[in-house]
């Protein structure tokens, strides 16, 4: 596989605090890989600074392109999909409503048509509840309906902050499931913020744990399972 997205010497900062040090890693198309850490180690702050939602200094190299100035606009029309955390639903608007925003910077047209019934059929609740406000949906729903709206750009990477915060057990299986076809089937290549080690190790391939704005250790999904440190640190064993 080649490298899709190439970070070197990634710095952010909000003000005159500085929160990520000279991060370095790639990711390859049609890979996954997981950011670790506690909560203040920076990994949404990463996924910020990768869609020019921050300050940032230092090379982001996307599919060969320099990505470090570009506005969050241009990088989305690059198809750079985020599902933030807390998912950024546009409450006042119905589901169906919010789906076709994810596809704003495409032509309109049947394509268009055929992803959203893709959607519902990755999320059969959202196709019943799509003349529903969104603000209306449960925490769970709202989730969905990010990452659908995500889908919809028919992306080649996407960013996902805690994809799995307020689904059931049921559903993340499924969710997890899904993800993991649309890698395989469709190449989207998966950059993912997740509490839940267990689970973000298994969805992805490769691994970054940070700890205060640091990678402090990198490698395979196995290899960083395995590591002493990331087990009592992370998984309590």
């Amino acid at each position: 596989m080649t490298t899709l997205l190439k970070v070197r010497g990634l710095e952010a900062s909000y003000g005159d605090l500085t929160v990520l040090r000279r991060l370095d890693f790639d990711l390859l198309e049609g890979g996954a890989t997981t950011l670790l850490g506690a909560n203040g180690a920076g990994k949404t702050t990463t996924l910020r600074a990768l869609t020019g939602m921050t300050r940032r200094s230092g090379e982001i190299v996307f599919d060969g392109t320099s990505i470090t100035r570009m506005s969050t606009e241009q990088i989305v029309r690059l198809k750079v999909a985020h599902v933030p955390e807390g998912r950024g639903t546009l409450t006042a608007f119905s589901v169906e409503e919010n789906l076709k925003l994810g596809a704003i910077t495409r032509p309109s047209g049947r394509e268009i048509a055929a992803d959203m019934e893709r959607v519902y059929g990755h999320f059969p609740v959202l196709k019943a509840r799509r003349r529903q406000q969104a603000g209306t949906l449960s925490g769970g729903e709202q989730q969905m309906l990010a990452i659908g709206r995500a889908l919809m750009l028919r992306p080649r990477l996407m960013l996902l902050d805690e994809p799995s915060f307020g689904l059931a057990p049921a559903i993340v299986a499924g969710l997890l499931e899904m993800l993991d076809r649309v890698r395989r089937e469709d190449g989207v290549s998966l950059l993912i913020v997740e509490q839940n080690v267990e689970l973000a190790l298994g969805i992805a391939d490769h691994a970054c744990v940070l700890e205060t704005g640091r990678i402090v250790k990198a490698g395979t999904s196995e290899a960083i399972r395995a590591d002493a440190d990331v087990r009592r640190a992370y998984l309590g064993y």
